[in-house]
């Protein structure tokens, strides 16, 4: 049931990036970042300088082929497989589907069109998958080193559109790069595997807590002994660092555990040490 779910939601991310692209991006004249807007700047440079249309999925598809077989054996079968899947769904669907004539306004398609991409994107990074491309290289780098590069990942995106502005104008590569702004912070916003959490919990219950936090998250913690200033009594402290897509559900159990608990909840801009993520099935 949960594979079939996880399948579920990389279709509907393959099938919403594919009616973003159709719908905002082409009447645009948007490129998105990634190997989604390698592939649409090569069919234009076929298109305008040999008058060859060349399908969208003949260039995706092989694009991805050496980052799916990288993240295969390095990352994991099963998140490469539900991969492989929202890729080639993609390239059927925006081959395949018609685009939606929404608007003309080519700021509101920037806009509307980058939150779609994003929210697409997230739907198949949740699921346990990606869409392709450069995700598959931000999904290997950030396992290797428990960080996120989404930042980065934008950086590359912006010299493929420098090369786009200097073949087909700047004024669709300068709202490309609009367009691909709202799509990273929509990812960074929706998808927190490689962001981190500092929890401090002060509770009665530290052996049941800490049991809690290993159970929940694959994370240990650390204890510590204090007084209540306004009581004067002994009070523990539990120290733990989490990916930050686990905060919510390891909340709701401390809350379980340790109803009179008090947890202060810190976002972790940079952490140095030994940090093991859960790898990708």
């Amino acid at each position: 049931m949960k594979i079939f779910f996880r399948f579920l939601l990389v279709t509907m991310g393959s099938f919403l990036l594919a009616t973003g692209i159709n719908t905002f991006v082409h009447k645009a004249g948007l490129l998105p970042g990634g190997f989604t807007g390698i592939t649409i700047l090569l069919q234009d440079i076929f298109s305008k300088f040999f008058g060859i249309n060349i399908p969208f999925a003949v260039f995706y598809w092989g694009l991805n082929i050496v980052p799916a077989a990288i993240c295969f054996k390095y990352v994991g079968k099963r998140f490469t497989l539900l991969s492989i899947w929202a890729i080639v769904a993609s390239g059927f669907f925006t081959d395949l589907l018609p685009g939606f004539n929404f608007t003309n306004d080519v700021l509101l398609c920037t806009v509307f069109g980058g939150i779609i991409n994003g929210t697409a994107i997230s739907l198949c990074l949740l699921a346990g998958a990606t869409s392709g491309g450069t995700d598959f290289i931000s999904i290997y780098v950030s396992e290797k080193t428990g960080r996120s590069i989404w930042n980065h990942i934008f950086i590359g995106n912006v010299i493929v559109l420098v090369i786009f502005g200097l073949l087909f104008g700047w004024t669709r590569a300068l709202y490309s790069i609009i367009f691909q702004f709202a799509s990273t912070q929509i990812l960074n916003s929706l998808y927190k595997r490689y962001q981190k959490s500092t929890l401090l919990i002060i509770t009665d219950k530290p052996e049941e807590l800490v049991k809690t936090i290993r159970e929940t998250t694959g994370h240990d913690a650390t204890l510590f002994k204090g007084e209540g200033c306004y009581t004067g009594l002994e009070r523990n402290m539990l120290y733990t660092v989490i990916s930050s897509d686990t905060e919510e559900k390891l909340i709701r159990e401390v809350k379980k555990t340790d109803p009179m608990a008090f947890v202060n909840i810190l976002q972790t801009k940079m952490l140095k040490g030994n940090f093991i993520m859960k790898k990708q099935d």
